[in-house]
């Protein structure tokens, strides 16, 4: 009983990403019995291990595994270790899904789908687990859209039989336009669909071409722009506190970490150091 206890479910939906259901759990008793989804199920094992039952055979998902589940497959779910499993789970709606392959232009012929139940691909893996944090985050809507799709297109790409994407083009008025509406909100940044939508062209088409001509997607680039104007604010005496307020930095904690880690200062030993001279 004391095992059951420990056992901890949280579940919630992401607005940015247009509903998208996510689960973290840590199940030590829990037996799922067979059922379906209607979309797909991406899970990323942490700790512990899975065993389940999908398409009339046994699997075990360790940590460092994912578990794919394609639409209206029927599967199980239990422990496969004493202390059971910790999982993060992703469970998007075939709109969801379709909606980001239909921006990579590709030719649909059919709902894809995964040949594999169990996956190991630690870069996969690393990445899901990531985007899953961000989306427990205060992230933006443009670092989370972009990492969505990001995780989507290399998942896809590897792993289900699809047409390759087109290669992006360079576009330069749609990323001049684009630095130029990122500059001008700094503080409030437009989300990646608006983004794309005011250059003209959808938003994993427009991610790729930003990141290409840039070589950073939109959020970073926007970062880097948060704090060059920060350490202006600052060389003019303004206070850390009113920098990270005017710039949208979640607190001054969050200006001090990104400051500290892109030029190895604290903003106050900066704005000292400014002062001095």
């Amino acid at each position: 009983m004391a095992q059951a206890h420990s056992e901890q479910t949280r579940f919630w939906q992401s607005r940015e990403l247009g509903g998208v259901e996510l689960l973290q759990a840590h199940y030590v008793e829990q037996r799922f019995s067979p059922h379906v989804h209607e979309g797909f199920v991406f899970t990323v094992i942490e700790h512990g291990a899975q065993r389940f039952r999908h398409r009339g055979s046994d699997h075990l998902a360790p940590a460092g595994s994912m578990v794919l589940i394609n639409p209206d497959e029927l599967h199980t779910g239990s422990k496969a270790h004493d202390l059971g499993w910790h999982y993060r789970g992703f469970y998007p709606d075939n709109a969801q899904v379709c909606g980001v392959l239909a921006e990579l232009e590709w030719g649909q012929q059919g709902m894809p789908s995964f040949a594999l139940s169990v996956l190991h691909d630690p870069q996969l893996h690393h990445q899901f687990v990531t985007l899953h944090q961000l989306l427990d985050s205060q992230a933006s809507a443009l670092q989370l859209q972009t990492a969505w799709r990001e995780a989507i297109l290399l998942l896809f790409q590897r792993h289900a039989r699809l047409p390759e994407v087109l290669a992006p083009g360079h576009e330069p008025h749609a990323v001049s336009r684009a630095k130029e509406l990122l500059s001008s909100q700094l503080a409030s940044p437009p989300s990646l669909e608006e983004l794309a939508q005011a250059v003209g062209l959808s938003p994993f088409h427009f991610a790729r071409v930003f990141r290409r001509a840039t070589g950073l997607p939109p959020h970073s680039w926007l970062m880097q722009r948060r704090l060059e104007q920060a350490r202006a604010l600052l060389r003019n005496g303004c206070a850390p506190l009113s920098v990270a307020m005017q710039l949208g930095f979640a607190d001054q904690s969050h200006l001090s970490r990104q400051f500290k880690q892109a030029y190895g200062v604290a903003p106050g030993q900066y704005r000292q150091a400014r002062a001095i001279r």
